[in-house]
């Protein structure tokens, strides 16, 4: 079970100046003047209202008529009746507070698009459990955890907004959304198109399914990262699998391991060592997707460009077994501990608690399957192929479902998307998920923006001072063709009455 636990908690995110050369895919940006917006400002104060509304636990069945309550914040401060839009950003696997907590681009620019900010949250996550306290006891009951009644719920929900609130009636919806939320923004209005006018999907691997992109392409990211923030960084972790099997195989070795990675529980027998590999490979991964430019409390408290800070611990390779493992013991702490609070480490506990482990363990096992192998070579950690069978036997041990690989792309089209419009894929190049990700434009309505010093969705974060002109740029683009979508939403609108 280690390496399925290590994929489904994958998911669960160079300092610039005047002289910095603008990569191809940014050249477009550079001539962009930057949104007033997005200079240096003072944190938007994040003030919402809680609302509920009731959902069909089966919007395609019509064997019950059961329902449940889905929670979603509501902020109007900027809101305007006359021009205005609706911001709906759709939510993902976690508590719907958290998400609106760190998605400060909508709340900086609720001002520039006279926008109402509407944050719904997923079933099954946070608040809003079909099943209540029993929603993860039967997995009869996860049957109506997928995409698809997902996005029914927001269809749902936007439909009951614009009845019920004065002036919403006839206002442009955009759909925003990061990581898994950005792949439900962009299929929603992929299936919805007649109630969003748009989407931005940041840091979003709609392809990261089947056989679409090399399974490997994601360790690989996460290993030019650390490869490019310290000399020999890649180098001493990908030695360091190695140096922990043969520690692990002399007669002290487990305990002397513990003790030099102040590990909360003691490692007791060869199977913790799996576990144990596995969480400290999660970790590396999580730095790739939070490495960003600030100090930051996204998955844990972490300094300003994290992985650089690691990378001072890890520069020579080419010391003992013993001497390595206290190296990276200290890289660890940098994730674990930059605050200082922690006693030990725990190898249970590698993210925030806001997300929802289950539910998304339970989705991966059916509809999100998404490969993920490693050589050795092209990255810094052992080798691991993908291994369907192995996986769906994994997944039918705990849940009783066997899971569909072929399904996504079946059901939103895969990389033939062409006939869709009005859709932003943004991706940041730190970022291991955008070797999933639409990198290049495939319309002139269906845009990429790569986003070279950015990590896992970084154009969604809150403006801040130390963000690098790249991502600035970007949040320009973004917000100048979201001014166009609601152009022309309120042009068609006049030509029809």
């Amino acid at each position: 079970m280690g390496r399925r636990s290590l994929l489904l908690l994958l998911l669960a995110f160079l300092t610039p100046g005047a002289a910095t050369p603008v990569p191809p895919a940014l050249r477009a940006l550079s001539s962009l003047h930057l949104s007033t917006s997005f200079r240096s400002r003072p944190a938007v104060a994040m003030k919402y209202s809680i609302h509920y509304i009731q959902q069909k636990v089966d919007h395609f069945g019509f064997h019950t008529d059961k329902t449940f309550k889905q929670r979603y914040l509501i902020a109007d401060k900027h809101w305007k009746e006359d021009g205005g839009s609706i911001l709906f950003y759709t939510g993902n696997e976690g508590d719907i507070i958290w998400f609106c907590n760190n998605t400060g681009f909508m709340w900086d620019m609720a001002e520039e698009l006279k926008a109402m900010l509407v944050f719904a949250e997923h079933r099954y996550y946070g608040e809003s459990l079909p099943f209540g306290a029993n929603s993860f006891k039967d997995s009869r009951h996860l049957n109506f955890l997928t995409t698809e009644q997902a996005l029914a719920d927001f269809a749902k929900l936007i439909k009951y907004l614009k009845r019920t609130i004065p002036g919403a009636r006839n206002q442009p919806v955009i759909a925003l959304g990061g990581s898994y939320g950005g792949m439900l923004a962009a299929w929603f209005r992929m299936k919805y198109p007649h109630l969003v006018v748009g989407a931005l999907a940041s840091s979003a691997p709609i392809w990261q399914f089947e056989t679409m992109v090399p399974c490997g392409v994601f360790m690989k990211i996460v290993t030019t990262d650390f490869r490019k923030s310290g000399p020999n960084c890649s180098e001493s972790i990908r030695r360091s699998w190695d140096a922990i099997s043969r520690l692990t195989e002399k007669g002290t070795g487990l305990h002397w391991l513990s003790e030099a990675l102040h590990l909360c529980t003691p490692l007791t027998e060869s199977q913790d060592v799996q576990r144990l590999k596995d969480w400290i490979s999660e970790t590396w991964v999580n730095l790739a997707m939070v490495d960003y430019p600030y100090e930051s409390n996204f998955l844990q408290p972490l300094p300003a460009w994290p992985i650089k800070v690691v990378c001072q611990y890890l520069k020579n390779p080419n010391v003992s077994d013993t001497w390595l493992l206290q190296n990276i013991f200290q890289a660890l702490n940098v994730y674990y501990n930059y605050s200082g609070q922690a006693r030990c480490l725990n190898i249970s506990e590698t993210a925030t608690s806001s997300l929802g482990a289950l539910g998304w363990s339970y989705q991966t096992c059916t509809e999100m399957v998404m490969p993920f192998c490693s050589n050795g070579i092209d990255d810094m950690f052992e080798p691991h192929s993908w291994n369907f069978k192995e996986f769906s036997d994994d997944c039918f041990k705990q849940w009783g479902v066997k899971p569909r690989p072929s399904w996504i792309p079946t059901m939103y089209g895969g990389k033939n998307i062409s006939s869709h419009t009005n859709i932003i894929f943004s991706n940041g190049e730190l970022d291991p998920w955008s070797g999933g990700g639409v990198t290049k434009d495939i319309t002139d309505t269906l845009l990429a923006i790569v986003i070279p010093e950015g990590a896992h969705h970084l154009d969604l974060r809150a403006n801040n001072a130390f963000d690098p002109v790249a991502v600035l740029l970007a949040r320009s683009l973004e917000v100048r063709h979201m001014k166009q979508w609601i152009k022309d939403f309120y042009a068609s609108l006049r030509k029809m009455h």
